[in-house]
C-alpha cells in the first residue's frame, strides 16, 4: 500500500510543470479569442457544425457552456451544439500533453473526434430541418456566462487563474490515479485489462456513462485509465465524446424545456457509444 501511495504521488507531481504550463497557455489564448469564438458561432448559419467542431477541439476554458448558452437562446442549431459537446475534451488534452504522449498520437484522437462531430453535427441538422419545416424563431434570451466566474476564475488573470486551474486538476488527479493504482494492485492490471478487452461492448457504454459525469472529472478518468491501460483508445474516445463538461449542467439550469435536454442527452449518449462500438470493432488503433 506505500507503494501504491509512493507511485501516486512521485507520478503526479511530475506532471505539476507541464499542467501549469499547458494551462497558462490555454488561459492566455481564452483571454484572447473567447469573445471572436463566440462570435463566429453565432454567425456560423448552416455551416455551424463545422465551425463548430474545429472550435471545439481547441481547448478553450467554459467553450461548452458558451455554446449551451447560445443554444438555450437558439442562436446556434442543436447540429451545432451536439458537433461541440463531441468534440469537446475538457482536461484530455492538458493529461496527455503533461504526459508527453505522441504529438502524433494527440492529433488522431483530435481528427477523429472533429471528423465525428462535424459528420453527426450536419446529419442532426439535415433531419431537424425535415421534421420541422418551418424555421422557429429565435428567442432573445440575455443568459449569463455561468463559466467564466464559477470555472475558469477567468477575472483573476491568467497566471493566478492558471495556478488555480492547475492545482485543482493536480488535486483531482492525485485522487483518481491512487484510484486507480488501488484497483488495479488488488485486481491486477491483466486482469482488469483482460475484463474490460473481452467485452467490447460494455466498455464504451460504460465509458459513456462516465462521460455524463457534468464536470473535469469524467475527461480526467477515461483519461487516465487510457494511459494506464485500463481500457483501450475506442472506449475512451466514446466516454470523451459524451462528455461535455460543465456544459450538461448548464443545459438544464438554461434551457427550461427539460424533455428535450434529455433527449439531448440521449443523443450525445447514443452518438458516444455507437462511434466507441464501431472503432472498437473495426479495430481502430493509434
Amino acid at each position: 500500500m506505500l507503494e501504491v501511495v509512493q507511485e501516486t504521488l512521485i507520478d503526479s507531481i511530475k506532471l505539476l510543470p507541464f499542467l501549469f504550463i499547458t494551462y497558462l497557455i490555454m488561459e492566455y489564448i481564452e483571454h484572447k479569442i473567447s469573445e471572436k469564438t463566440k462570435e463566429t458561432i453565432k454567425k456560423s448559419g448552416k455551416f455551424g457544425p463545422l465551425i463548430g467542431s474545429i472550435l471545439g477541439i481547441f481547448p478553450q476554458c467554459g467553450f461548452s457552456v458558451s455554446a449551451t448558452n447560445l443554444y438555450a437562446a437558439r442562436v446556434i442549431t442543436l447540429g451545432t451544439l451536439i458537433s461541440i459537446y463531441l468534440t469537446t475534451s475538457d482536461e484530455m488534452l492538458p493529461i496527455l500533453i503533461s504526459e508527453t504522449v505522441p504529438i502524433q498520437t494527440i492529433i488522431k484522437i483530435l481528427l477523429v473526434k472533429l471528423v465525428v462531430g462535424i459528420i453527426a453535427g450536419f446529419i442532426i441538422d439535415f433531419v431537424i430541418n425535415i421534421i420541422n419545416k418551418n424555421k422557429n424563431k429565435i428567442e432573445e434570451n440575455k443568459i449569463d456566462d455561468i463559466c467564466k466566474h464559477d470555472h475558469c476564475h477567468c477575472e483573476n488573470g491568467i497566471v493566478l487563474s492558471s495556478v488555480k486551474h492547475t492545482l485543482n486538476i493536480f488535486l483531482f488527479i492525485v485522487i483518481i490515479t491512487f484510484i486507480i493504482n488501488i484497483v488495479i494492485y488488488f485486481i491486477g492490471e491483466e486482469n482488469l485489462a483482460l475484463f474490460i478487452s473481452n467485452k467490447p461492448i460494455l466498455a464504451p457504454m460504460f465509458a459513456g456513462l462516465l462521460g455524463l459525469i457534468p464536470n473535469c472529472a469524467s475527461s480526467v478518468i477515461l483519461t487516465k485509465l487510457y494511459l494506464e491501460n485500463v481500457i483501450n483508445v475506442s472506449a475512451m474516445l466514446a466516454g470523451l465524446f459524451v462528455g461535455a463538461g460543465v456544459g450538461l449542467a448548464v443545459l438544464f439550469k438554461t434551457n427550461n424545456n427539460i424533455k428535450e435536454n434529455i433527449k439531448i442527452v440521449l443523443i450525445l449518449y447514443f452518438i458516444g457509444t455507437f462511434m466507441g462500438i464501431a472503432l472498437e470493432l473495426l479495430g481502430f488503433v493509434i
